[in-house]
This record gives C-alpha cells, sequence and structure tokens, in this order.
C-alpha cells in the first residue's frame, strides 16, 4: 500500500524562482528511499513540503498525498494532526528540533502524552523508555538535562527518540549524521536502521551523500537543481550510474571512504 504519493511537486519562491520542478516519487508503507543531491538540489524542500513545513516566501503545487491526506493546500489543523501520527522529522542539527529552554526528558513527554494520554510515573517511565531505544546511557540522568549539557551524538538521538515517540508510519531523516563524528555516524545509522526496521516504518532518507544513503536505503532518487535526474536500486546507482552527475557524487563518496579507511589505518 502507497503510504506517501508525490506528483509533479514545484516548489516557487514569491520573486517566482523554482527550486523544485516537477518531482514525482512514491513509498509504500515499510520501505525505504533516498533522496541524494548536492546542497541547492531541492531535497530538504521537498521533505518541508511533505510536511507543509515549507518557510514563508515559498509556495508548493502538485499533489503529496501522505497516509490518506492531501497536504498541498491543507490547513494548519489538518498538518499537525499528520505530523507525528503519520510522519516525523530528524533534522541534521538537532538544536533545530530540541527546546534549548526545556529539559530533554520533557520534549520528549510531550509527543507522548498526547499520543498515549499517559501521565505522571507511567509517562516518566515511557519516557525513560525511549531514551533506552536510542540506547543513551542513563536515560534519567539525560532527561533532566538541558540540549546543551548533553554531546551533539547524545542530542541528535534525542531528537529521534522525540521523532519516534507517536509511533510514526514514516520517518524523514535530513542529513541526521553529517554533523556529527565519523565513529557517531556509523552507530547512527545502525541504530536508525535498526528501529526502523523493528517497527516496520518506511524511511525517506536525505543526504549529499551516496555511501551513507546506500547504508540505509533501497532504492534512491537523485536530484540536481530541483530535479530528479536518476532513479533506481541503490545497489544500481552505486555500481553503473547512467548519468555524470551521479556518476560525479558517485566518485566523491568513494574518495571520502578511500581517506577515512587510509585515516584508520595510521
Amino acid at each position: 500500500m502507497t503510504l506517501l504519493d508525490v506528483r509533479g511537486l514545484t516548489v516557487r519562491t514569491t520573486d517566482g524562482r523554482t527550486l523544485v520542478d516537477d518531482l514525482s516519487f512514491s513509498l509504500a508503507r515499510g520501505e525505504r528511499l533516498g533522496l541524494i543531491g548536492e546542497s541547492g538540489s531541492g531535497k530538504s524542500l521537498t521533505t518541508l513540503a511533505v510536511l507543509g513545513l515549507l518557510p514563508d516566501g515559498m509556495t508548493a503545487t502538485g499533489g503529496i498525498e501522505l497516509a490518506g491526506t492531501q497536504i498541498v493546500g491543507a490547513p494548519e489543523k489538518r498538518l499537525t494532526a499528520v505530523r507525528g501520527r503519520d510522519a516525523a522529522v530528524v533534522f541534521q542539527e538537532p538544536l533545530t528540533a530540541l527546546d534549548p529552554l526545556m529539559r530533554v526528558g520533557r520534549q520528549i513527554a510531550e509527543p507522548l502524552r498526547r499520543r498515549t494520554g499517559l501521565k505522571g510515573a507511567e509517562l516518566a517511565r515511557a519516557v525513560a523508555f525511549a531514551l533506552e531505544q536510542v540506547r543513551l546511557p542513563d536515560p534519567e540522568r539525560i532527561a533532566r538535562a538541558f540540549p546543551h549539557e548533553i554531546s551533539g551524538g547524545q542530542r541528535q538521538r534525542v531528537a529521534l527518540a522525540m521523532a519516534l515517540a507517536c509511533d510514526p508510519k514514516l520517518l524523514i531523516a535530513d542529513e541526521p549524521t553529517t554533523a556529527l563524528d565519523v565513529s557517531v555516524q556509523a552507530e547512527m545509522l545502525e541504530l536508525i536502521d535498526t528501529l526502523v526496521r523493528e517497527r516496520e516504518m518506511a524511511v525517506l532518507f536525505v543526504s549529499h551523500d551516496l555511501a551513507v544513503v546506500a547504508k540505509v536505503t533501497d532504492r534512491a532518487l537523485v536530484l540536481k537543481d530541483g530535479r530528479a535526474v536518476e532513479k533506481g536500486e541503490v545497489r544500481s546507482l552505486v555500481g553503473a550510474p547512467r548519468e555524470d552527475y551521479t556518476k560525479a557524487l558517485v566518485a566523491s563518496a568513494r574518495r571520502l571512504e578511500s581517506a577515512l579507511d587510509l585515516r584508520s589505518t595510521r
């Protein structure tokens, strides 16, 4: 069954610039799709459009149907119901999702309370369990901390716990490991892969790095200047890319992997 169906999505600015141009793709329940491209390719704008979160000064046309809800043109009340329940997002920088003035535990408790109706000690236990699920040590201490009091890797795990709190059908991961150290990045990718598989969730994974996408998704869509230039199974895109742009992305990913392998042997 199709969970997300994007048809002819176009994103324009108020002055008429086209940032995403006639983009179409679909995602079935439990399926994983990567959006790959350099900065400015339109991949992050696409994910924001899927959630009805485009910034002021941008408009979307075309069709986006998410779990039976038409997103383009929907009122904010309807979009609010979709976010968290049907789809949730983890951004590149977790501080964009976390309130710096609110303790971590309270930030996870809010979506849990709305979804489950839990209160008091039961809600506190649910928060601790959510933190344990993303493999954070000493969850009670983490729950009491403010975002600036924990590491970047821990903040990203907290953001993942928040995204999973309402058990969404679709997880949107927008460059979730780019700001992390290489070793922490690998742990985060493995964690996302495990949690998504256990929950049979669909994933829309955004990255500029084809090697990273290959570790998480089955299919991928390559974007350049807001347009899809190539799509297919990740294995085929890596092994036999057709378009010059995709070939350049593959070569860049291989150079990075070689450099990291060289560093690890020193």
